[in-house]
C-alpha cells in the first residue's frame, strides 16, 4: 500500500487541472449519513461519481442534502439514471449533462450512466458514473455501452467509475481495463480492496482514465485528515475509492 500523500487540488502553469475524483457506492444513504458526509468532506474532491443515490421518494431532496452537507453541487443522475449521480466543486464548470438509461433484461434491475462534460481551468473533461448488473451476460454488454457512451462525449479525455459488480480478473472490467486506464492497477495509492465496509477483500469499484490523463494515485482513502475508520465502516456497505487526475489542458 503505498503511503506517499496524494496531491492535493491545482491548476498547473501550463493550464492542466490536478482534480480529486471520488468513486462511492452509498446504498441509497440507508446508513449512517453524519458518516457519509463526513467521508466525501474529507477526501476533498472535485468530481463525485456516485452510485445507489436515492431514486424514489424525494430522491431530490435526499441528493441535495447530500450535496450541501459535503459543499457540493448537483450536476445529474439520480432517479433519472436509475441511481448513478454526480457531483461537482465549484471548481467544475458545467458544459453539459445527460442521463442515460440502458436497455433492460426482464426480471432484472434497470441500469443507468450519469454523464456530464465539464472544464476546469482550461481542461475539458467527460464523466460517467455507472453501476453495472449483477448479471455477467448484460454486465459485460453494459461494459461495452459504457465505452461507446464515452467516445459519444466527443472530449479529448473522460474518467469513468462506479461499481463495476466484478473483480478486475472478470469480463467486463477488462474489457473497460484494455480500453481505458485503471487507475488503481496504474498508480496505486491507499488500500485496494472496496467491498464490505466492513470486512474489505475485494476490488469491485474501480475509477478508469482514457489515455492522457496522469493518476497520480488512485484506491481507498486512508489517512486523510478528519477521516475516521468508524466513518467508513458505518457510512454505506462500500469503501470508496479516490484518485488524483492530471487532465491536460484542451
Amino acid at each position: 500500500m503505498a503511503t506517499f500523500p496524494l496531491p492535493e487540488s491545482r491548476t498547473d502553469p501550463d493550464g492542466s487541472a490536478v482534480v480529486r475524483v471520488l468513486g462511492y457506492n452509498i446504498r441509497s444513504m440507508r446508513d449512517d449519513r453524519d458518516a457519509l458526509a463526513r467521508v466525501i468532506l474529507a477526501c476533498a474532491p472535485d468530481l463525485v461519481l456516485v452510485q445507489e443515490a436515492p431514486r424514489f421518494f424525494r430522491w431530490r431532496k435526499h441528493a441535495a442534502r447530500l450535496a450541501a452537507r459535503t459543499g457540493l453541487v448537483l450536476l445529474g443522475g439520480g432517479a433519472p439514471a436509475a441511481g448513478p449521480l454526480l457531483l461537482c466543486s465549484l471548481r467544475a464548470t458545467v458544459e453539459r449533462t445527460e442521463d442515460v438509461l440502458l436497455p433492460r433484461t426482464p426480471g432484472l434491475h434497470q441500469r443507468g450512466f450519469a454523464t456530464a462534460v465539464v472544464r476546469i481551468g482550461r481542461a475539458r473533461v467527460g464523466l460517467l458514473s455507472c453501476h453495472l448488473s449483477l448479471a455477467a451476460a448484460e454486465r459485460y454488454a453494459q461494459a461495452g455501452l459504457l465505452l461507446e457512451r464515452l467516445a459519444a462525449l466527443d472530449v479529448p479525455y473522460a474518467i469513468a467509475g462506479g461499481d463495476i459488480n466484478e473483480r478486475p480478473g472478470g469480463r467486463a472490467f477488462r474489457l473497460l481495463a484494455g480500453k481505458l486506464q485503471d487507475c488503481w492497477a496504474t498508480a496505486p495509492w491507499g488500500g485496494e480492496f472496496t467491498s464490505t465496509a466492513a470486512a474489505p477483500h475485494q476490488r469491485i469499484d474501480a475509477i478508469f482514465a482514457t489515455p492522457g490523463i496522469e493518476v497520480l494515485g488512485c484506491g481507498v482513502p486512508t489517512g486523510l485528515r478528519g477521516l475516521f475508520g468508524q466513518d467508513l465502516r458505518t457510512a454505506t456497505d462500500h469503501l470508496p475509492v479516490l484518485a488524483a487526475l492530471r487532465v491536460p489542458a484542451s
